[in-house]
């Protein structure tokens, strides 16, 4: 299996691909166990859980050949993913037949975000969002003269662009991290880049699976009942620790000492956390269950990256201020 990967993705590290291969695994025996208890208990009630390991399937799939195959296709999925979490949200959230000027302008903003991060022009890709798209949209709004409602269409296309485009992106330009330098860390990295991407993706992704399982199993106390019901402490803890514990076993795609591996793991956590209640709360409001129904057994494609959006800001402020001081 490890030759296929290699074979198929030659210019990964061998750090990234052990991953690789862990995870396929992983996915793997999840798949036979599955299909185990669908023979010997028909009657048992997992078709959401066979449905989620389809998902998981194609998503990894997609997210392997789009991600490591090609750094040009990379960018390019990563960008397609920002467009379609951009687009679900603004579709739920409803906005003015006179805010479409503006939203074109954000759409627009997409490209020259993900372009910025290919390159790796860090001063402009950072402000170009927060600094620039912000004092721009609110003229575009204010050009069309419709002063109804317009309070509210600036604070959520600015939130929309900010957390689907900005957040988001953070992930493309983590491809873009030049090696760091050996003198001002302790721990040899080989894995680049791609290592960090993978890093970011796996716990996150991992942290909501294990908070999920937990407080499935021993939650009791929720967290915040009026926003998402389903969470508990006891799951939230649980997922804390877990991925802190995983993403130290998996230091080694990053150039983090032991204890920053730590710090950064459990950050990773709880951020994902915030990203996913956050959502929650914009759906209650908005009385949908899902973003949307793309990918099936999860939603929409921001149900999914609705944790990548605050952990990847986090993870690549983190790991910019720990392992890239000289920049």
């Amino acid at each position: 299996m490890k030759e296929i990967i290699h074979w198929l993705f030659p210019d990964l590290s061998s750090e990234v691909i052990q991953v690789i291969f862990g995870i396929l695994i992983v996915l793997t025996v999840a798949s036979v166990i599955v299909g185990a208890i669908k023979i010997f208990k028909p009657t048992a009630k997992i078709d959401e859980v066979i449905a989620r390991t389809k998902s998981w399937w194609i998503m990894c799939g997609i997210f392997f050949s789009a991600v490591f195959i090609n750094n040009v296709v990379a960018y390019c999925f990563l960008a397609l993913l920002s467009f379609f979490a951009f687009r679900e949200l603004y579709s739920v959230l409803g906005f003015r037949d006179s805010d479409r000027s503006a939203l074109f302008l954000a759409f627009l903003a997409i490209p020259i975000q993900y372009v910025l991060a290919y390159i790796g022009w860090y001063g402009c890709f950072i402000i170009f969002i927060p600094v620039i798209m912000f004092l721009i949209l609110p003229i575009i709004l204010v050009i069309k003269e419709d002063t109804h409602r317009i309070t509210k269409s600036m604070a959520m296309l600015q939130w929309v662009v900010m957390l689907s485009v900005f957040g988001i992106s953070h992930l493309a330009f983590l491809l873009s991290m030049p090696a760091p330098d050996p003198n001002q860390i302790t721990v040899e990295c080989n894995a680049g880049g791609r290592g960090l991407l993978l890093f970011l993706v796996v716990l996150t992704e991992l942290n909501d699976v294990m908070q999920f399982c937990w407080g499935k199993t021993f939650g009791k106390h929720k967290i915040l009942p009026k926003v998402s019901p389903n969470k508990t402490w006891e799951g939230f803890i649980g997922g804390v620790v877990s991925t802190t514990i995983i993403g130290y076993f998996m230091r080694f795609l990053t150039p983090l000492p032991d204890a920053y591996a730590i710090l950064v793991s459990a950050v990773i956590a709880i951020s994902g956390f915030c990203g996913d209640v956050v959502i929650s709360a914009i759906k209650r409001d908005k009385g949908v269950k899902d973003m949307g129904d793309t990918i099936p057994g999860h939603g929409g494609i921001f149900d999914r990256v609705d944790s990548l959006s605050y952990t990847a800001l986090v993870f690549f402020h983190l790991i910019y201020f720990l392992s890239y001081p000289h920049l």
